[in-house]
């Protein structure tokens, strides 16, 4: 892991918000739609983060398909120190919170969206989150209200979206970047999964999904494409096995293509202008 120089600014949120006062920088993680590799994006960009020597977590927001805790090999319950606030657990150098370390594994997580909302909240404010560069949300999948009101109730600095190629995975991650920007918050980027298939045999690449669609998404928006990953089978069996590919094979072509995402993440994020109240002087 390589030390960064001097850790990130504390960014600007949204108006009538305050930063949280130990991370200086959180960042949403959206879709339009489910099963775009939301959540393995969330997964790896935060362990890539981590080994560019950033101080790094996750907040598994998606409470009816929680899926980080199996990402990162966890299980079990977060202690808490004093019956309110609950100890993050932590994997690859990364402090995670999700409801799925506070239900049973097939236990379905039945709740209106208010009650909903109002827990993942409470995840939020009540973790014990290390002093952090960056907290990754890996949001529930579309733009209803559970989304629409965590955006507005989290300070945020800014959102990455994540979508597939093809155009009605484009259509839908559209949606959500326009969520984001009628609550002001700044999209840092697009991360386009399967955008490209290389057959382990011969070697032929087909591009199974489309081609391009993040692209001109990004184009189309003015905003940075930070990455184009590839559809490989390795991503999905490290991540079934809770060994991410960016923490087992750094070196591997997804692992690289994750790394360069968070770089230009980092990049992303330093343009933002900086938060105008003061935090924890921990944090400097």
């Amino acid at each position: 892991m390589n030390s960064p120089a001097r850790r990130p600014h504390a960014s600007q949120v949204q108006k009538g918000l305050s930063p949280h006062a130990r991370i200086r920088n959180v960042i949403a993680v959206g879709s339009g739609k489910g099963g775009v590799g939301k959540s393995t994006t969330s997964v790896n960009l935060a362990v890539a983060l981590q080994q560019l020597g950033a101080r790094v977590g996750v907040l598994d927001a998606d409470i009816y398909g929680p899926s980080v805790p199996a990402m990162l090999g966890l299980s079990g319950r977060p202690e808490s120190p004093d019956n309110k606030s609950i100890e993050p657990m932590r994997a690859f150098g990364v402090d995670t919170m999700s409801i799925g370390y506070l239900v049973e594994d097939e236990t379905p997580l039945i709740m209106r969206a208010p009650r909903a909302t109002a827990a993942l909240t409470q995840l939020f404010e009540d973790t014990l989150w290390d002093d952090l560069d960056y907290l990754l949300i890996d949001l529930p999948p579309g733009t209803g209200d559970i989304q629409l009101t965590l955006v507005q109730k989290i300070p945020l600095a800014g959102a990455v979206i994540v979508t597939t190629p093809q155009d009605i995975a484009t259509l839908d991650a559209k949606k959500a970047l326009k969520m984001f920007e009628k609550v002001e918050v700044p999209v840092l980027g697009i991360v386009e999964n399967m955008a490209v298939h290389t057959c382990s045999n011969c070697g032929h690449v087909e591009h199974l999904f489309g081609e391009g669609g993040g692209e001109r998404m990004a184009a189309q928006y003015g905003v940075p494409l930070l990455g184009s990953l590839p559809l490989q089978i390795d991503i999905r069996e490290q991540g079934d096995a809770g060994s991410p590919i960016t923490a087992v094979q750094p070196e591997s072509t997804a692992g690289q293509a994750y790394r360069r995402a968070a770089e230009r993440l980092v990049e992303a994020v330093g343009k933002r202008p900086r938060a105008s109240i003061q935090i924890l002087s921990s944090l400097l």
